[in-house]
């Protein structure tokens, strides 16, 4: 469930050096050497031809489980009782003000090149927790949902209330998007893929639509869940619990819509944008980022007079298993543990990319990892490896396993790392939290970018990125770790404005298109395992935790001036001294607590180096421990966290940032104490 649509606010930034390739230790190359394209191939080729929506497959779970267990893992299943709800029937029509009527077929193409597009069990398009009903009225276009376009709306005088949304994807997330528009009192919500989105790989500019080459096929459709992802994560009906077949069933409404929504296809898009043509404000005259698309149509807000829409949305309720596959290697320290992760449920028969890259890297790891083992190595950290189903609802699996296992990982766990789209393109991505910013660098000196045998993946990710390791916000599977003070890392590769179209969710994320167009060959498989595998393998097995603290300091003196200028924005002050001087005291106390480490390297002091590696396991404990931001308890961390009308990208600072955006400045104040503490709290956990 990854989104490219993430704010560079507040990354932090690793300073860019020009290097060759770094050669491998000698179980390094034990790792990268084991890595194989074909096997890569095989494997994504088994995740890609069988139905796997969430709870839908405990054989490929069990597959995956067992697949570690043969490597030297030890392999299990943990079962959740979750709800989620599967689509029965839609519909969509147009009548048009003479009475002529346009049906939406709210279907992919079936393409003879691409077998799984054909497959009598394929999944229907259809939005995760969506709500059942039907909506019958004129309709507006609403740019993409996000409150300031509804606001832009307003002054502009068109008339929201009982009509039905028309949203572009991009921005926020999907589910927000419906939220919005229920806010405002509309009564159903459409959703559609803009190829203005698509960079320079498009029909406009000459290139075939897939299956004939590689620009976007018009009937492709963006599948996706519209739980209101920035309120909380994970079964809707257990918030902060685990979900088991006895788990007392919470109301799900403040986080799934109550409204119908629909994704469609551009190619279905296009004949509701254009009755909206003349009607309303022209698109270029709303004045609103990413309004105006590329189809040709004006983008008019409409309504239309006498153009209305008819959808339907029929959901079937369930409370269902679902199953996260483990594998366990343990490492000498018990107390010490990392934990990794990839989603395994795709909304497609496909999911070559969205997650499955992500699980067949995984499954190649494993088997690294055991030729490593055969040679009598052993971790100094316990390794998990987790493969999560229902990931594309809204996090449950991960969130589930987290909130059951809560306990154990706040007292062992070093960090997260997370594989959703290992490979969609040939631009590799990074966020983390910034203590790993320099162990994740360095390690990419290491491995070779297929683009180039004189390329390594740091100058493709720094040529990308500028040498900034992204903000988590959310998303992914490495939420519930983050909020519970865990420090965590995103990683994957991406498409760039001049790579094929990447169809996120749609059935053409499929082993034809990966094999065809998206990583011909596995190569950028193989590289992006490669570099997982040393991550782990150094998070692992190094004597010292390989964090830099120095590089948390460096983010949070960004962040503050980011704050800063937006309360400075405003009309009002906020005192933010006590802020300052709980990022001087952190500074301090991270300092002290490097010192401490090259204290206890230099003496080889066996008793220090616990006790700073257990620092460094637990200072993120201290940033979330303020309790949670106002009417969202689950995101704790006071650092950073989804903005509440992004849902995927980051907000620095939220409590404060998101109170002074909103003219709230009493909760403005009350954060600014809230937040100091957090950080206060994480100092003390390093002071030496």
């Amino acid at each position: 469930m990854p989104s490219s649509d993430l704010s560079p606010k507040g990354r932090s930034v690793v300073k860019r050096q020009s290097t060759g390739l770094v050669p491998l230790t000698s179980d390094e190359a034990i790792l990268a050497n084991s890595f194989d394209n074909n096997t890569l191939s095989d494997w994504s080729y088994y995740y890609t031809h069988g139905v796997h929506l969430a709870g839908t497959n405990q054989t490929m779970a069990q597959w995956t489980a067992d697949r570690w267990s043969e490597n030297g893992f030890q392999g299990r299943l943990d079962e959740y009782q979750t709800y989620l709800n599967y689509p029965v029937s839609h519909a969509l029509s147009l009548t048009y003000p003479n009475g002529s009527v346009f049906e939406a077929s709210l279907e992919e193409a079936v393409l003879a090149e691409d077998e799984t597009s054909s497959y009598p069990d394929r999944i229907p398009t259809f939005n995760g927790y969506s709500f059942t009903g039907n909506a019958t009225a004129e309709y507006v276009y609403v740019g993409r949902g996000q409150v300031a376009d509804f606001e832009a709306l307003v002054g502009l005088g068109v008339p929201l209330e009982g009509k039905i949304a028309l949203a572009k994807y991009g921005g926020p997330f999907r589910g927000l998007k419906v939220k919005n528009a229920a806010l405002y009192n509309m009564t159903g919500c459409i959703l559609f893929t803009d190829p203005g989105d698509d960079g320079n790989i498009t029909e406009a500019n000459g290139y075939a639509a897939y299956p004939d080459g590689p620009a976007r096929n018009p009937t492709s459709v963006q599948r996706g869940s519209v739980q209101f992802l920035s309120t909380y994560p994970g079964d809707p009906t257990t918030p902060g619990y685990p979900s088991k077949q006895d788990s007392p069933r919470a109301d799900k409404s403040p986080v799934v819509p109550s409204i119908p929504s629909l994704p469609i296809s551009y190619v279905e898009a296009i004949p509701l944008l254009r009755a909206l043509d003349g009607f309303g404000t022209p698109g270029s005259q709303v004045n609103r980022t990413n309004w105006v698309g590329a189809l040709n149509v004006t983008y008019s807000t409409g309504p239309a007079p006498g153009a209305v829409l008819s959808m339907s949305n029929v959901m079937r309720d369930a409370i269902t298993p679902i199953w996260d596959a483990v594998g366990v290697i343990n490492g000498t320290n018990q107390d010490e543990v990392l934990v990794i992760g990839n989603h395994r449920d795709a909304w497609i028969v496909g999911g070559a990319a969205d997650p499955n890259s992500g699980s067949a890297i995984m499954v190649e790891m494993s088997k690294a990892f055991g030729k490593l083992l055969a040679t009598g190595w052993q971790p100094r950290r316990t390794i998990v490896l987790c493969s999560w189903d229902a990931e594309e609802y809204g996090l449950v699996g991960s969130t589930e396993w987290v909130e059951e296992y809560i306990n154990w990982l706040s007292n062992s766990t070093v960090a997260y790392l997370n594989i959703d789209v290992g490979v969609s393109g040939k631009t590799p991505s990074l966020s983390a939290t910034p203590e790993l910013g320099a162990i994740a660098t360095n390690l990419m000196r290491k491995i070779v970018w297929p683009t180039s045998p004189n390329e390594t993946l740091y100058d493709a990710w720094s040529a990308e990125s500028d040498g900034e390791v992204g903000i988590l916000g959310s998303g992914s599977d490495y939420t519930s770790f983050l909020h519970n003070g865990i420090s965590s890392l995103d990683v994957g590769s991406d498409g760039g404005p001049d790579d094929p179209i990447y169809h996120y969710h749609s059935n053409y994320d499929s082993f034809h298109w990966m094999s065809t167009y998206g990583d011909p060959g596995y190569q950028y498989h193989a590289a992006m395992g490669q570099y997982l595998s040393l991550l782990a393998y150094h998070l692992s097995s190094d004597e010292m935790i390989p964090y830099d603290l120095t590089a948390y300091t460096t983010a949070l003196r960004s962040y503050y001036e980011e704050l800063r200028a937006t309360i400075n924005s405003t009309t009002e002050t906020v005192d933010t001294s006590e802020l300052a001087a709980a990022i001087t005291q952190f500074e301090t106390s991270a300092n002290e607590a490097m010192a401490l480490m090259n204290q206890a390297v230099t003496t080889n002091d066996a008793a220090l180096k616990t006790v700073v590696n257990h620092k460094l396991r637990d200072f993120q404990r201290g940033f979330t421990s303020a309790g949670g931001l106002p009417d969202r308890e689950f995101y704790k961390h006071v650092v950073n966290a989804p903005g509440i009308d992004t849902g995927y990208a980051p907000t620095t600072f939220p409590g404060i940032t998101e109170a002074v955006e909103a003219s709230n400045f009493t909760r403005a104040a009350e954060w600014v104490g809230r937040t100091s503490l957090g950080i206060r709290r994480a100092a003390d956990i390093l002071k030496t």
